[in-house]
This record gives structure tokens, C-alpha cells and sequence, in this order.
């Protein structure tokens, strides 16, 4: 009596991506959909016995129409339930975003789990046991009610989730939404389908987070798989396989920059990215001390991988151009300009001059001017 589920999370369609501008953040936008229809053909490939979505299928309540029709679009090729739980970017309100999509004539196979009941799949052989956020911000464990559900003999018993496990996660994490790190235990549940960590953890005993199928951020948390879940009967242990679904591989470099050597053990790096380079979302920290004439080689660096990458997101605040005797010679100056290349060096000798990063940006860009105009 073997029973297979699909436990995925964390769709969050409609993720506007505002901090990526330009055709890069409205490719992303529109890759939050491609992950569905991956499921759904895994699904249909492997046979699953339901698809269980644990929340935050959508980025927000004011989702698109378009962008629900679009979902129930890329779901047809699984013909099995499918299981959606409300998450707390997506809370089963009085009047909201999944009374919108029961009006859009649903197929009678998506489910959305908008009561704490459980309900009872693949001919009894799987009870599903929900706990649906009616609010963004829950102070309490809904996941309790779980311990007091009744399901029927031989039934394996999954509980669908959204939130924090208590004990666990890092610091970092949301405190609201908590989830008992013992409650596959005190429930007595065959498997716990969690969502809200967007990375595939196994985080307590038989209790998954799947993660995001569709990275979105650059912490390095195991994001863009789905797990594939057997469950050989009531208290036998489940076996997870994750499978990956992502399309972009976000990605956090950080370099520290003084010399010829940096620049171009920063290019390896990049070099090594592997194929493809258009699917890589790139994030590069720089901090250090440059010299002119290798700051204008880091700018031509960036220029070149750049439109390589889908999206090369450089912050170089940390770091700073130097001018040299050497830089310097190159610029043929007299009179004011010489003047004013004098009084710049002396605001960016003083680490305490207010100035002095506007003064080291200026003679960077001095020094860039002065060598387009003789070439």
C-alpha cells in the first residue's frame, strides 16, 4: 500500500523582482511559472499520488488574474490531486486571492486546503492533515490540531504546513507561524510537508522543507527542488529523493580587491561559472583598494561578463580608487586641471575628510575621461 507524494512550496507567483530592473527582473518574473509545469510532468512521470503545495503559492493576495489562469494552465499535465495551502503571503482570508481562483471554474482535481480538516486521497490510502494561515502572522502553533485529527486505520498520516520549526531554524528566521520541531512525533504523522524555508532541509524528523522549486534570493540554502516523497505505510520511515526544477542558479561572490593577482583570480571565477552563463543570477562584493589604471581594467572586466550573465549585480561601496604617481603621469595636466587634481589627492589623503569618497570617484573619473579623449 505504498504511497507516493509530490511536496513542493513557496511559489510565490507574482514576485515582482523590483530590485532587478530592466528585461533581467521581467524574465525572472515570468520564470516563476515554468517550475509548475516541471511539476506537474514529474508528477505525471512518477506516478505520485497527490502534488502537496505547503504554502505561499502566490506572492500576495492582489496575484493577477492572468497569473492565476496561467497557474491552473501549467497544472493540466498532472491529472492528480493537487493540494494548496494557504501560507502567510497568501492567508485563506473571508475575501481574497483563493475565492478568486474557486471562481475560475477550477478542475475538480486542485484542492485548495482552506479548513483545518483532513482531507482523505488515493482511495483512503493517504489522509492529508492541513494547517491553513488565516493571517500573515500567527502567534500560536496551528500545526496542534494535527494531534486530535482522526484518520482511518492503515491510512498514512501527512501534515501540510507553513511556518517556523521551533528549535531549529537559525536566529534569522521568522518567529511567527511556529511549528513544534516534535510534532511528526506527537501527531503521530508518517511525513510533515513544510513551507516557508525557501531551502530543501530536513529539519527534524521525518519533517521536509522543500524550498522554493525556483531560486529567488542568493543565500546559499539548497533552493529550486521539489521532493519526491514515498511512503511504504503507517509508521514506516519515508524515503525523499530531492529533484531539482530550478531554472536560474542565483549565486553570492564576494572579492577583496589591491592588486594585478585579484583582478584576474576575479575573472577565473567567473570563468568557472559554468554553462549556461544566461542562466546565472550573479551577486559580486568588492571591497579593497585599486589604483586608477586598475580600477578602468575591473570597469572593462565587469563591461565584458556582464551581459553574459542574466543578472551581474556589482556593489563595489567597500571599494575604493587610489590614485598613483603612476596613474597620475598618464593624465598630461596643467594649469586648473592640475590644480584640481592636487586639491582631490589631498581630500582623499585625509581619511576624515567628509569628501574623500567623492573625491576619489572624481579623480577616477578624470582619469577615464582623460584616457577616451586620447584615444
Amino acid at each position: 500500500m505504498t504511497v507516493r507524494i509530490l511536496h513542493t512550496a513557496d511559489w510565490q507567483l507574482g514576485k515582482a523582482f523590483g530590485q532587478i530592473p530592466g528585461d533581467a527582473g521581467v524574465l525572472l518574473r515570468r520564470q516563476r511559472l515554468q517550475p509548475v509545469a516541471r511539476i506537474a510532468a514529474l508528477a505525471r512521470e512518477r506516478a505520485v499520488d497527490a502534488v502537496l503545495v505547503a504554502g505561499d503559492v502566490f506572492e500576495t493576495d492582489a496575484v493577477s488574474d492572468d497569473t492565476l489562469g496561467r497557474m491552473v494552465e501549467a497544472m493540466r499535465d498532472y491529472h492528480g490531486p493537487w493540494v494548496l495551502l494557504p501560507g502567510n503571503h497568501d492567508p485563506a482570508l473571508a475575501e481574497g486571492v483563493w475565492q478568486r481562483l474557486q471562481r475560475r471554474r477550477l478542475p475538480d482535481n486542485i484542492l485548495p486546503a482552506l479548513e483545518a480538516r483532513p482531507l482523505l486521497l488515493a482511495d483512503g490510502r493517504l489522509a492529508i492533515l492541513p494547517a491553513p494561515l488565516t493571517r500573515r502572522h500567527e502567534v500560536r502553533d496551528l500545526t496542534e490540531a494535527f494531534d486530535h485529527m482522526e484518520t482511518p486505520p492503515g491510512a498514512v498520516r501527512v501534515g501540510l504546513a507553513h511556518g517556523s520549526v521551533q528549535n531549529r531554524l537559525p536566529e534569522a528566521a521568522e518567529a511567527y507561524n511556529p511549528i513544534s520541531d516534535r510534532r511528526a512525533e506527537l501527531a503521530r504523522l508518517d511525513y510533515l510537508a513544510l513551507g516557508d524555508w525557501h531551502g530543501t532541509l530536513e529539519v527534524a524528523p521525518r519533517t521536509w522543507y522543500a524550498g522554493t522549486p525556483e531560486p529567488d534570493r542568493f543565500k546559499a540554502n539548497d533552493a529550486g527542488n521539489c521532493l519526491i516523497v514515498t511512503l511504504p505505510g503507517p509508521g514506516a520511515e519515508p524515503q525523499v529523493e530531492r529533484v531539482p526544477v530550478g531554472h536560474y542558479r542565483w549565486l553570492q561572490l564576494d572579492f577583496s580587491l589591491h592588486q594585478e593577482q585579484d583582478l584576474a583570480a576575479l575573472e577565473a571565477a567567473l570563468a568557472t561559472l559554468g554553462e549556461p552563463l544566461a542562466q546565472k543570477v550573479v551577486a559580486l562584493d568588492l571591497r579593497g583598494t585599486l589604483s586608477l589604471g586598475l580600477r578602468q581594467r575591473l570597469d572593462e572586466l565587469l563591461d565584458h561578463w556582464g551581459p553574459r550573465l542574466h543578472v551581474l549585480k556589482v556593489n563595489a561601496d567597500a571599494l575604493h580608487p587610489e590614485a598613483t604617481a603612476a596613474d597620475l603621469e598618464q593624465i598630461d595636466s596643467s594649469g586648473f586641471l592640475h590644480q584640481a587634481i592636487a586639491r582631490l589627492q589631498q581630500i582623499q589623503a585625509d581619511p576624515h575628510h567628509p569628501d574623500r569618497p567623492f573625491a576619489a570617484a572624481a579623480l577616477q573619473r578624470l582619469y577615464r575621461t582623460y584616457l577616451a579623449t586620447r584615444d
